[in-house]
């Protein structure tokens, strides 16, 4: 394949990429050191795990309106400037002397967050012509990937050695070399603000509003369905699949790896089939999961399946922003923040069942209550041409007598001639 178009235009895209690793290692490492800030601060676990379910609530609450509020502001120092806070954040947890100045700087990362999904995507696909979007996408990915491979482990290894205040003030040096590189590598055509219209490099090329309506909808339900076991998958390896406690580090970075194997492997593909791309990963989330419900107890089939799941939920994430890029309605910042909030709701949402489930039927039943709702996500994805309006107004498609045929709505984006310019 044959490498992206610019050399100071990739070293940018590497450099929003280590972003996107920078604010996934930062909204989950509070996870792998719960028990030691606990345990520090003297507070109970479940008041310390409110320093990742309260900033995902800020992510979600914020997105559609930070976005709104900045879309006049240049996007190189927009972009600077939520790295910058998330340093600032970041050595605020570090230092902070208790439990709510903690909080009070995770919930200030966490409205950077908020902007920066918003924005990030449609800022890296503007230096690049549409033809590659796919794969700009995909790139991107591999930090959000790799965060949970390498990023989580090495934060969690630090902070029990040194201190979870040393891994915080990691992730500050870690935001503050990026934070330099966005500002001093971001090209001019890619740097302006978002146009009347509030969407950043023109808008989308095939916008619909039927379509990104389903989309949204299927992200919600998708995710929920990945995270309802996902989210419980130590316990379920434990219970169901008989893995010794020693197993599960080894099998949890397996399906890490094959994460990023996902991310990669549909980058590929996104410029190509942007709707395959995203139909194939949630028919292989449901099917993996139905695998584990169904094979659980026999380890090899549960360590294929746990793969499978993980390489699928990476490429899922890659081809929902990307199929956001080509279809938003609106301005594409806007439309950005909106699948943002919806997969930030589905995490949510899947914790919540997948605890309620643990909670009464048992842990057996997270992986098969995540395989239906995956099916239903795809179901709906499957009839996106039937909820599509032809245009971003919301103008249904017209059924005309004479003609003896509904009008064709538009077809697959991505495939435009031009290149919107910033």
């Amino acid at each position: 394949m044959p490498a992206l178009p610019g050399r100071r235009e990739r070293w940018a895209l590497a450099a929003l990429s280590v972003a996107s690793f920078a604010y996934v290692t930062t909204e989950v490492l509070p996870i792998g050191l719960l028990t030691v800030i606990a345990h520090d601060l003297g507070r109970s676990p479940s008041e310390t795990g409110f320093l990742v379910t309260g900033y995902a609530a800020v992510v979600v609450l914020a997105s559609l309106p930070l976005t709104r509020l900045t879309r006049r502001v240049p996007r190189r120092a927009l972009l600077t400037g939520t790295l910058a806070v998330l340093v600032l954040g970041s050595l605020l947890t570090a230092v902070a002397p208790g439990y709510p100045v903690l909080l009070g700087g995770r919930l200030l990362i966490g409205l950077t967050q908020a902007l920066f999904w918003s924005v990030v995507a449609p800022t890296a696909t503007a230096m690049f012509p549409p033809a590659v979007r796919g794969r700009v996408v995909a790139r991107m990915a591999i930090g959000t990937a790799l965060a949970p491979v390498l990023g989580v482990p090495a934060g969690t290894w630090l902070g029990q050695q040194a201190g979870w205040r040393a891994a915080l003030a990691a992730l500050a040096v870690l935001g503050l070399v990026t934070c330099v590189a966005v500002a001093t590598l971001l090209p001019r055509a890619a740097a302006g603000p978002t146009d009347a219209d509030g969407g950043h490099a023109g808008r989308a090329p095939a916008p619909d509003l039927g379509r990104y309506v389903t989309l949204v909808v299927a992200t919600v339900i998708g995710v929920t369905g990945f995270l309802t076991a996902y989210t419980y998958i130590t316990p379920y390896l434990l219970e169901v699949g008989g893995f010794a406690p020693g197993a599960l580090s080894p099998l949890l970075l397996a399906g890490g790896v094959a994460g990023v194997t996902g991310t990669l492997l549909v980058g590929r593909v996104l410029d190509r089939s942007p709707r395959g791309a995203l139909l194939t990963p949630l028919a292989v989330i449901a099917c993996a999961l139905l695998g584990l419900h169904a094979f659980g107890a026999v380890k090899a089939a549960a360590v294929v399946c746990l793969c499978l799941a993980g390489m699928a939920f990476s490429a899922l994430a890659a081809a929902i922003q990307n199929r956001t890029l080509q279809i938003a309605p609106g301005g594409v910042d806007l439309a950005s923040a909106g699948t943002s909030s919806a997969f930030n709701v589905g995490i949510a949402a899947g914790s919540m069942l997948g605890g309620a489930l643990i909670e009464g039927p048992g842990v057996h039943s997270v992986t098969l209550v995540g395989a239906v709702l995956a099916a239903v996500a795809l179901a709906a994805l499957l009839g996106e041409p039937w909820a599509a309006t032809g245009a971003a107004t919301g103008a249904r498609p017209t059924r005309g007598r004479a003609a003896g045929r509904r009008t064709r709505p538009a077809g697959p984006a991505g495939r435009t001639p031009s290149h919107t310019s910033a």
